[in-house]
């Protein structure tokens, strides 16, 4: 498990790495190809893992979203999509 700063997005969430991608837990998730997100009790599976750049990303979060603190130097973000039960 791993606190992160999770963002709703259409179709998935956004990931702001302010560790960046080469992060243990990011590296696990592009390999794998798949993550649950919990939150609130609430449990998400994830799929489709891609990194985005900062223009994708803030095109896509909600407005009033507040970004990282300029002295992390954030470029990097990871975006996924809610796995779709087939039905």
């Amino acid at each position: 498990e791993v606190p992160l700063d999770a963002h709703p997005v259409d179709n998935g969430y956004l990931f702001i790495l302010v560790y960046g991608s080469g992060s243990d837990w990011v590296k696990n998730v592009l390999a794998a190809g798949t993550a649950r997100l919990r939150i609130d009790g609430a449990e998400f599976d994830l799929v489709s893992p891609r990194l985005v750049t900062k223009d994708v990303a803030w095109q896509q979060l909600l407005a009033g979203t507040k970004a990282p603190p300029s002295f992390l130097r954030v470029t990097e973000f990871l975006q996924m999509d809610i796995r779709r039960s087939e039905t």
